[in-house]
């Protein structure tokens, strides 16, 4: 390689921000999801007092990597690490509505530790409610870092702008995508491979609403695509699987797609 391309390495050195290894901050959000959630850990056995040692621990851990993210010069980054831990029983709340929703919903689920334990769905949605909470709250970078890790470990991509209601329930979810603009109410059940994404726009659009709204009980089975920011699935909806849609839909509907498949039946050769 030449002398020019070592240069120009060289000099973006200078040009990157300060943020901590995606890894690091993963793990703080893992480690969080495993304190309040001990059915991740293998035999916890805690007092109440090392319990209390571990939150602190953890926000101070956040603190740390605030501190060590340079794009937001104007944080008070002691603030915001208080005041996360402070509402995060609220969060805890959010997330137990998730499993609720999920054991209810899902006849294979047996009980709240499974869920708690197995389900990629279940990390996908808690990973987000802590991005979601963070960027809420004004930070940069981190939330998108914290919801890609989330989905390379489960195939499930939220942006971390999604404004998502209670009682979320992701059945399998492998190749979900739910886009940076979307509303999301109460009681939706989503299946795999559903994208709620954008029509394509100009750049200077990214600052407004891209991607659908879908209200209160709505089920939107697998393979269904739809786009817009002005496109609202109305509540109590069922969307069929493999259905695309870019217009709006009434409360009560059912949307479904109407294959062109033929089953014809062979005699078998003796």
């Amino acid at each position: 390689m030449n002398e020019e391309f070592y240069l120009h390495i060289y000099n973006k050195q200078s040009q990157i921000e300060a943020v901590p290894s995606n890894l690091e901050i993963a793990e703080w959000a893992v480690s969080l999801l495993n304190l309040v959630y001990p059915e991740r850990l293998t035999n916890p056995a805690h007092t109440l007092e090392e319990i209390k040692g571990y939150f602190s621990h953890s926000e101070q851990e956040l603190l740390h990597i605030l501190q060590k993210t340079k794009a937001c010069t104007t944080c008070n980054h002691h603030v915001i690490a208080e005041t996360f831990y402070n509402e995060l029983p609220e969060l805890f709340r959010q997330m137990n509505t998730d499993v609720t929703a999920t054991l209810s919903g899902d006849p294979a689920a047996r009980s709240e530790f499974e869920i708690i334990r197995t389900y990629p769905g279940f990390l996908a949605i808690s990973i987000y409610r802590i991005a979601h909470k963070l960027l809420k709250m004004g930070i940069p970078l981190i939330p998108r870092v914290l919801t890609e890790y989330a989905h390379s470990a489960t195939g499930i991509d939220i942006h971390p702008g999604a404004e998502i209601g209670e009682y979320l329930f992701i059945d399998h979810g492998t190749g979900l995508v739910i886009g940076e603009t979307t509303k999301i109410g109460d009681h939706v059940k989503l299946y795999q491979n559903v994208t709620l994404g954008a029509l394509s726009v100009e750049k200077f659009m990214a600052n407004t609403k891209r991607h659908p709204t879908i209200e209160d009980h709505v089920i939107i089975y697998s393979g269904a695509t739809i786009l817009g920011g002005d496109t609202v699935i109305g509540a109590h909806s069922v969307i069929g699987g493999n259905v695309w849609l870019t217009k709006s839909v009434p409360s009560n509907s059912t949307v479904y797609h109407q294959s062109a498949m033929k089953v014809i039946e062979t005699k078998s050769k003796i």
